[in-house]
This record gives C-alpha cells, structure tokens and sequence, in this order.
C-alpha cells in the first residue's frame, strides 16, 4: 500500500470516528470548501459547499444519540497522482434496524482530490439499496441462523421442563403472548396465564415430567418464524410408572430486540368424532 493510500484511509476512518463521537470539527475537517454531498435525505441536487455540509450533521448526531451505530466494515481505496476515490460500506442504524436485518450497510462512495499537498474529500454520496416493501432480503444464511435460534429456544424449554424449572420454561415467551392450550379456557393471554399453566404441569407429575418434538420444523424469514411438530410428552410416576402422550403444537415467534420470543401458540389432541372426547392414546 502507498503512502497515498494509506493518508486516505486515515482521513475516511478520522471522518468516521468523528461522524461516531458527534464531533462537527472533526467531520468538516479535510473536505474541500466546494464539497458536493449525495445524501440519503434530500435535497435531490445534493448539499454544496462547506457551511450547507456544516448543516447536515446536528439531526443526525441527535439521531444518533438515541443508540445507533455508524462504523466502517469495509473500505477500498484507488489513488492517482492528484485524484482519488474511494467506497466504504458502514454499519449505520439503530439497535432494532440491525437487528432485523444484520446484513443492513450504508454505501459510501468518496471523491477526492490532492490540494496544496493534502488530500481532501470534495465529493460524498451516501445512499441505502431500496429494498421493496414486503421483500425478504435475507439470505439462505440468515435463515440458518434464525432457525438454529428458535430451535435452541426449544432445547431450553425441553431441559427446563425435565429440571422442574419454571423460570427456564418462562425464557423467550413473549409478555403479551397468547396460547391456546390443550385444556381451558379458549385462550390463554398473557405469560404470567402461561406460568400458571406449566406450574401446574410440573406440580402433577409425581416424579417429573418431559416433552420434546423430534420432528420439529422450522420456518424463519428476517424477524418472523413458525415451528410446528407432534409434541411427546412422558410424565413419570412414583415406583417407576411412566405415561406417554402426544399432541400437535405450533408456535410462532418474533425477533424483538435481537431475540427470538414465542408470541403465540396453538397445542391441540384430535378429537374422536364418535364421542367429542380428546384421543390422547394416539401415537404417530
């Protein structure tokens, strides 16, 4: 790397950390008084000249102090003798945005020119790809990583319920979910009205009780997913009697705050057609 390069890479990562600390001098520093900027936000002919550059940063320093981020990932520089360019994609965006869509970048293209011996930046676009609403921008590993998230999710209320813990069942359920249980009432609102249901799980079962799904199925797009599968549950009884159910179960989560929560879910038996009662002896 040239000495060219890397004086750029020092000017574009001061701006960047300056940009993070909200620190207007150190923003406006090494641009050209004949800036032109590209932004996000209009005007559509783009903001010229130093003083209107100066005027950009206030709203979005605010914006910034209620959490969000803005850091270089990535940075190219191409140098010549008296210009330059160069493109930078950079993480900015609150907590919950990145959250939702991890793989979210700012573009970032710099024009520069060399001026009394210093390299200074006299054009900046900044713009976000247009996403079309409705659209699942994720990849095929994003999926993966949502998926094994909600499945881990599940192993910890499968080893929660064979400890007798019910805090570890309450972890990832959502406090307005709403749960359709295998008994009444028609619904249930609320984790503490789910609490309240997996207590008296737990307290039935004289010697313990466990479930798991081992078909489970997982469906994750961005920051929805849906599981469903047969649920096997054995209750173990005093002297070594144990009792084995199954039932049908689907959940659905939403990521909030970077984590996944259950917000509904629907457990029910076949009902026998003969007589209106639950079969509960059926076996897959």
């Amino acid at each position: 790397m040239t000495d060219d390069h890397e004086r750029i890479r020092d000017l574009i990562e001061r701006w960047a950390e300056a940009v993070h600390r909200g620190d207007i001098d150190g923003v406006v520093a090494g641009h050209a008084a004949d800036i032109v900027m590209f932004d996000v936000p209009p005007p559509y002919e783009g903001v010229r000249g130093l003083d209107a550059y100066r005027e950009t940063w206030p709203p979005f320093f605010a914006w910034q102090a209620r959490g969000a981020c803005f850091e270089i990932d990535s940075l190219d520089v191409t140098a010549g003798e008296d210009v330059a360019f160069a493109h930078a994609l950079l993480r900015c965006g609150g907590p919950e945005e990145l959250a939702a869509d991890p793989r979210m970048r700012l573009r970032l293209t710099l024009g520069l020119r060399r001026q009394d011996g210093h390299w200074m930046i006299t054009h900046e676009h900044h713009s976000f790809p247009y996403v079309e609403p409705g659209a699942d921008s994720g990849t095929a590993e994003d999926s993966e990583t949502a998926e094994e998230e909600v499945r881990e999710l599940h192993r910890r209320w499968f080893a929660g319920t064979a400890e007798g813990d019910l805090d570890g069942l309450m972890t990832g359920i959502a406090g307005d979910v709403v749960s359709y249980e295998h008994d009444g009432p028609l619904q249930h609102r609320g984790v503490e009205a789910v609490r309240e249901v997996c207590a008296r799980g737990l307290d039935a079962a004289e010697a313990g009780v466990s479930w798991d799904v081992p078909d489970l199925e997982i469906l994750a797009r961005r920051d929805l997913a849906v599981a469903w599968g047969l649920n096997r549950i054995r209750v173990e009884q005093t002297g070594g009697e144990s009792a084995e159910m199954w039932s049908r179960g689907t959940r659905v989560f939403e990521r909030r705050d970077g984590a996944w929560v259950m917000i509904h879910q629907h457990l029910s038996f076949p009902c026998d057609p003969g007589t209106g009662e639950a079969a509960t002896d059926l076996r897959p």
